[in-house]
């Protein structure tokens, strides 16, 4: 057995380690969302907490981990006599990135349900975790379903399986961790809202802490045994203190100049919902009683909204995270009562000027907040951390415009049939959606198409001596349901930022076009990628990436001038789609060209665009060209390439769901299409 990482040797990284405590104090917090760079320890933190848990007891030989003195009475495995029972560690279990529902939630054995008649049931990741840890890796990249049925049994503490018209739930009361590089996609906003806390981490810029860092880590693989040892004080300790805590949450009194305070700050960040204050109450609660108060203060209260609120005041995925902290200690003056006016030594309420680190038993921490370092840096940037600003017009270049303000866009699909990832654009053989049909299962059975089984056994049973009533199953007999449901696809912008767009109202309704389509990719799950032309040629200005507020960035600060190398832009995008097809073969792509058509520069650069345009076609990328040609003189440049493309030409104005124009369009092409 490999030796964990001990969790108070992990430099810096305050706030994430003080949100996993919390949780560990309190797991009614609702668990705790890490986002942040790779390479940035949010694994190895989450792991090391494990380790910290304390042993609990169980009932012997329950799957579902009953406690002996207060057993579940459903269990499935029950019912339990409360006694004595065994002890072990608290579980942290890890749910895969491509796990199925039946793997998370459990599963009915289909087959011992037909055959012998039994309800057999199959636990799951949920049943394995209760009372433990759940970990979810990359949860970014989980499908959504899978996400709403985990945040859900946290949510309600149990977990219900529907199968074949039998019902199984069992208790499922877990500390939910979840971590994410936002470069490679958001969670949707009601997916974060059901996580209690979030932290942001980042690595240090301090050469001291990043040599600690490094230190510590060769020392931990050089001898991991000798390395915890030397930690072993201090994990006690705080393990110690875990139980402590847990033993006075119950004391702990929220009086109600707190929970005024508690309400004031989600009302003054204009906070959807009230799950924010119930989950900023049990913070700051478990805040007094991992500080071994029985009363909750001012600087609970703040910390509290530091940990809950930043990711539910996100109102789109091009929002920067964080909170304002002015605003945030301003709120909280007003709205204390006069025994809570005490400024503190630090000029805020309770003397909340900083974010309080947990006391891990005192062992040496290689500095503060790692995070605290990435304050003021970055200055070359766009402040979103995305594209860099503009260095200053060139010769022929004009500085970025600014977007005009994004509108609901038209659902832009790619015909056919995909076997992609789990999206909402273009349909697809997928696992979750409706029943098309029936198959011989590949593998395990997840779906079974209990009607096209019977007809596949119904023939043989005389053959297998069956002439009474029912069925007498084999393995070759069952059949596995093909559904149809939506995929995402990779929507490749390829954006004309020409001199012919540079009209600077113009520019910012294009802009604003495409900030419409990148939300619409958002909202659907697709990977987005970039690709300008101007001047002299074409370039990648972002690689296919989920992370569509890294692609608005680069939108935004997108200068424009020069000649129009449409074609260089197409064989860019060409280049672009064939590399991506190589890494995901399943994913499907559509080209969203946006131009006002024109080609300058180079011998007959019309008729090479065109060239350009047939090779994508003659591979069957699906294509619509944004047409944003303006004027009283129209050449229908961007409808001809529509053509060359395969694809169709709209109108800004036509991208509108609500456009009349596009609704015409569609009515047409479904008429015909019948």
């Amino acid at each position: 057995m490999t030796t964990p990482y001990p969790f108070t040797a992990v430099v810096g990284q305050d706030d994430l380690r003080l949100a996993l405590l919390l949780n560990a104090v309190s797991p009614r917090v609702g668990g705790v969302l890490v986002r942040g760079e790779k390479g940035t320890a949010k694994s190895t933190a989450v792991r090391a907490l494990s380790a910290l848990l304390p042993k609990i007891a169980v009932v012997p030989g329950c799957r579902f981990s009953c406690d002996p003195s207060a057993p579940d009475p459903a269990c499935p495995d029950g019912p339990h006599e409360p006694g004595p029972g065994v002890e072990r560690p608290a579980r942290m279990v890890e749910l895969p990135v491509g796990a199925s529902e039946d793997r998370l939630v459990g599963a009915l054995d289909i087959e011992r349900a037909l055959s012998e008649g039994v309800k057999a049931f199959e636990p799951g990741l949920l049943a394995e975790a209760h009372r433990g840890i759940l970990y979810v890796d990359e949860v970014n990249l989980l499908h959504d379903h899978l996400v709403d049925l985990l945040l859900d049994a946290a949510a309600m503490g149990a977990s219900y399986v529907e199968r074949e018209g039998v019902s199984v739930r069992h208790a499922a009361r877990f500390l939910l961790v979840g971590t994410m590089n936002p470069e490679e996609g958001e969670l949707r906003p009601q997916l974060l809202d059901r996580f209690g806390l979030t932290v942001e981490v980042a690595a240090s810029r301090d050469p001291e802490i990043r040599a600690e860092v490094v230190r510590r880590r060769l020392a931990h693989e050089d001898d991991p045994v000798a390395f915890a040892a030397r930690w072993a004080g201090e994990e006690a300790a705080v393990r110690q203190r875990i139980v402590a805590a847990r033993q006075l949450l119950p004391r702990v009194r929220l009086g109600d100049g707190a929970l005024r305070q508690i309400a004031a700050t989600c009302a003054a960040f204009e906070v959807d919902g009230m799950r924010a204050d119930i989950v900023m109450a049990r913070t700051a609660t478990a805040l007094a009683a991992w500080a071994g108060r029985t009363e909750v203060r001012a600087e609970d209260v703040r910390q509290a909204a530091l940990l809950a609120l930043p990711h539910r005041r996100r109102r789109s995925p091009f929002d920067a995270p964080g909170l304002d902290e002015d605003k945030l200690d301003e709120t909280l003056r007003e709205s204390a009562g006069p025994e809570d006016d005490d400024p503190g030594p630090d000029g805020g309420p309770g003397g909340g000027g900083g974010r309080p680190a947990p006391d891990d038993g005192g062992g040496p921490q290689g500095g503060g907040n790692s995070e605290s370092s990435e304050n003021g840096e970055g200055g070359g940037t766009d402040g979103k951390g995305g594209a860099p600003r503009p260095s200053g017009a060139g010769a022929g270049e004009r500085a970025a415009v600014r977007p005009s303000e994004p509108f609901r866009a038209r659902v832009l699909r790619v015909p056919g049939i995909g076997e992609g990832a789990a999206g909402r654009r273009s349909r697809a053989r997928t696992e979750h959606g409706r029943t098309i049909g029936a198959r011989r299962p590949r593998g395990a059975l997840t779906k079974l198409h209990l009607a096209a089984t019977v007809r596949a056994a119904a023939p043989h049973q005389r053959a297998r001596g069956r002439s009474g009533p029912g069925l007498l199953l084999r393995r070759d007999d069952l059949r596995q349901a093909v559904r149809e449901g939506h995929e995402s696809n990779l929507v490749l912008f390829v954006v004309d930022a020409s001199g012919s767009m540079a009209a600077r109202q113009r520019m910012g309704a294009v802009k604003g076009a495409v900030l419409s389509l990148l939300l619409d990719a958002y909202q659907r799950r697709d990977k987005v990628g970039l690709v300008t032309f101007r001047g002299a040629g074409a370039e990648v200005a972002l690689p296919p990436t989920s992370s569509v507020d890294a692609a608005a960035a680069r939108l935004e600060a997108l200068p424009t001038g020069g000649r129009t190398p449409l074609a260089a832009g197409l064989l860019k995008a060409h280049d672009v789609l064939r590399v991506e097809r190589l890494r995901d073969p399943a994913r499907r792509a559509l080209l969203v060209v946006v131009t006002d058509g024109r080609a300058t520069g180079g011998p007959d650069p019309v008729a090479l665009a065109g060239r350009a345009a047939r090779l994508l076609a003659a591979e069957g990328v699906a294509s619509v060209v944004v047409d944003c040609e303006s004027g009283p003189v129209r050449l229908g440049l961007a409808g001809r390439l529509a053509q060359d493309l395969g694809g169709v030409a709209v109108t800004p104005d036509e991208l509108r769901a609500d456009a009349i124009a596009g609704l015409v369009r569609e009515v047409r092409g479904d008429r015909r299409a019948a």
